[in-house]
């Protein structure tokens, strides 16, 4: 079978490998879709910083059981699915407690470990959720839509509470859906005016271009009082500190974004504002499951999260387009 590989930053190839063989406890699935992540991304820029090299991307998948034994899960061969792709070591202090989300030796594919983007892999069956009616195409949208989606049940959001995010790629417009749902009031804010012209289509409440007035907007806004949540889903110190200078006096800000940089600041201000600073990492079981039953009800506009697919043979091609116009794409997905 066939393969992708980012050998080193800014170098994709295609390899050949052996068709894996499932073991006890395990399924063979068929690659059917597969979503570019904003880590997958910063693999292939070189600024992602949980993975290393050479390194199979992708942990966003839907995908056909062709071989699976006997389960206590009902799986099927011939049943499509996705996956959950963090694995924990079971053995940590964060394990024990159940959170293994953030275990301490976590190793999410395509970061940590090899992903997802062959033509064949395995997973253990305990990690499958079934499609429940979902298309291929959609399904593959659950796992990035979980991570907006956990972040935003961390924050315990309230009906009409004053909600910002800040980013507006796959991520931070996931969590501001996420955000909506539970009832909240949603602006979404970024630096890139055409990714603030499509977001709108989603119908949240306001739309705040990041620029020098970037306060002055968040005052106009709230009346001068700040957001009860802020969410910052770009990973960038400049937006860490536009999170929490957005966020109210006891209000709660979630970090999603993942970076390497360091921020510095007044950390002051989290103690006069009795600010909540809020880490989110991965998602859980529950998340997938409450995911897909969201999406069943059909009021997502998931169609209008995806905005490129290419061939499996295009997939050099997708990171490179993506690398040069990630302002003008959403969701890239690779077909396989």
């Amino acid at each position: 079978m066939k393969y992708i590989c980012i050998e080193k930053p800014g170098k994709v190839s295609f390899r050949e490998m052996d068709i894996p063989e499932a073991g006890e406890g395990e399924a063979l699935l068929k690659l059917l879709y597969g979503g570019i992540c904003g880590s997958d991304l910063g693999t292939y820029r070189g600024t992602f910083a949980y993975t290393g090299y050479p390194r199979i991307p992708g942990h966003e998948f839907s995908a056909e059981i062709v071989q699976v034994g006997k389960n206590p899960y009902g799986f099927e061969e011939g049943m499509v699915v996705t996956a959950n792709p963090y694995f924990n070591c079971g053995e940590c202090y964060s394990c024990q407690r159940g959170y293994v989300n953030c275990c301490e030796h976590n190793e999410t594919m395509g970061a940590q470990r090899d992903g997802a983007f062959c033509q064949y892999i395995t997973m253990p069956v305990e990690r499958l959720f079934k499609s429940e009616g979902l298309s291929p195409k959609h399904l593959a949208l659950v796992e990035p839509f979980c991570i907006g989606y956990h972040g935003i049940r961390r924050a315990e959001i309230e009906k009409d509470d004053r909600v910002l995010v800040i980013g507006a790629g796959t991520i931070g417009v996931v969590a501001a859906i996420s955000a909506q749902k539970a009832g909240a009031r949603v602006d979404i804010c970024d630096v890139a005016e055409g990714k603030l012209e499509y977001a709108r289509r989603f119908g949240f409440d306001g739309y705040i271009k990041n620029d020098e007035d970037f306060l002055e907007q968040v005052n106009r806004r709230t009346g001068g009082q700040g957001y009860d949540v802020t969410v910052e889903a770009v990973g960038l110190p400049r937006t860490f500190l536009d999170a929490v200078d957005a966020a109210a006096y006891e209000g709660r800000m979630v970090q999603l974004g993942v970076g390497k940089k360091e921020a510095q600041f007044d950390f002051t201000l989290l103690q006069k504002k009795e600010l909540k600073v809020l880490g989110s990492r991965n998602a859980l079981s529950s998340d997938f499951s409450q995911v897909i039953e969201l999406f069943g009800k059909g009021d997502i506009p998931l169609d209008d999260i995806i905005t490129n697919v290419y061939p499996f043979e295009d997939g050099a091609k997708a990171f490179e387009e993506f690398d040069r116009n990630s302002t003008q794409m959403l969701k890239v997905m690779i077909e396989f």
